[in-house]
């Protein structure tokens, strides 16, 4: 009986790496869960593009250095061809393959995990159930062909009414799919952009100094990963830190905390745009962005309710569109516009004058 047979309903996986003992390691891992069926792995680019175009798996879990057609290029290829969630799966450690990771995000990769090399590493469980249960989330999204490729998308503006308050902070939030998105709105707001920004991008442990590095390289920006008391400065971009929320204090300096997880996350968006609410009112712009679940949404209304401009990812351009779904459909967002606009709104509200310069 074949492996196809026996998948039935369970998720199918490719899985592609160059190092055979990796793929019989990870193979074992994903079919220890009854709802996933390895059905191939492969030792290179070509052999998976090969695979995809004529098994068609639900989920490809994808190494980045190989010989000859690398990660990069076979998921770009991949997603430009037969569109399926594609999860990089590296044991960086490296700055300069970490920040490959994330080229291969912009490429159309939904995901990264860390791979679990060898059983005797502390974290190799932890790991291991990352990986599994990234899978099993990741084999839900419906990828479509790259949406750079969308050639234009709504600017839907809900509430046009004239604000008076000249904004003093920015604070986003994203999940799957964001490192992508948050690249295009980043690298598409003008240099002299005059406001602070402040970022929780949902990601595996141990990836934000290669999407910091990545970012640093790529959208012209000065990004941070945050640290508790720092005074946010214009024009530069803080990111949460790992396990740790990130906010802003009543004297406008950063604040980190280890409070308990909200929606079973930490960092949480809840906590930034909460925090931003009531600490900032009117005087701050929330932007939500594609993202699994609820994360943020209640909070992009509180922020909304306060006075603030809000933003929300469209449907188009998300890859999923659960956190900017869920707060359109509360009322939370002021604008709802396509990735490729966000910059530009941003840059035009934050080019407002202050309406009292003394304050």
């Amino acid at each position: 009986m074949s492996e196809e047979k026996t998948a039935g309903k369970r998720i199918k996986v490719l899985v592609v790496d160059d190092s055979r003992v990796a793929r019989q390691l990870l193979a074992h891992l994903l079919e220890a869960d009854p709802e996933i069926a390895v059905v191939g792995t492969v030792g290179d680019g070509r052999e998976a593009l090969d695979f995809v175009r004529q098994k068609k798996p639900d989920v490809v879990l994808m190494d980045i250095q190989m010989p000859g057609l690398d990660g990069f290029e076979t998921t770009r290829q991949i997603m430009e061809t037969e569109p399926l969630p594609i999860i990089i799966c590296s044991a960086a450690t490296e700055m300069k393959e970490m920040v490959t990771t994330f080229r291969v995000m912009e490429a159309g990769a939904v995901a990264c995990v860390e791979k679990p090399v060898s059983r005797a590493h502390p974290q190799f469980d932890a790991l291991a159930t990352e990986l599994v249960q990234s899978v099993k989330l990741m084999s839900e999204v419906k990828v479509v062909r790259r949406w750079k490729r969308v050639k234009k998308s709504l600017v839907v503006g809900l509430e046009q009414k004239p604000v008076e308050a000249a904004p003093r902070l920015v604070g986003i939030g994203a999940s799957t799919g964001g490192p992508p998105v948050l690249q295009t709105v980043l690298s598409g707001l003008p240099k002299n952009f005059p406001l602070p920004i402040l970022v929780v991008q949902h990601i595996s442990h141990g990836f934000l100094p290669g999407l910091v590095e990545w970012l640093n390289q790529t959208t012209g920006m000065q990004i941070h990963i945050a640290g508790h008391g720092m005074e946010p400065l214009a024009g530069h971009v803080y990111f949460a830190p790992d396990d740790l929320h990130l906010g802003v204090g009543r004297g406008g300096r950063i604040t980190l905390s280890r409070e308990e997880p909200e929606n079973g996350l930490r960092p949480a968006v809840s906590f930034l745009f909460r925090s931003l609410a009531e600490v900032c009112g009117p005087y701050a712009l929330g932007v939500l962005l594609t993202g699994m679940g609820r994360d943020g949404a209640d909070e992009l209304k509180q922020m909304k309710d306060a006075g603030a401009v809000t933003i929300a990812q469209d449907r188009e351009t998300s890859v999923v569109h659960g956190m900017p779904g869920e707060a359109i459909l509360i009322g939370g967002a002021t604008h709802i516009l396509g990735a490729d606009k966000i910059a530009g709104m941003l840059g035009a509200l934050a080019a407002r004058k202050p309406f009292n310069h003394e304050h």
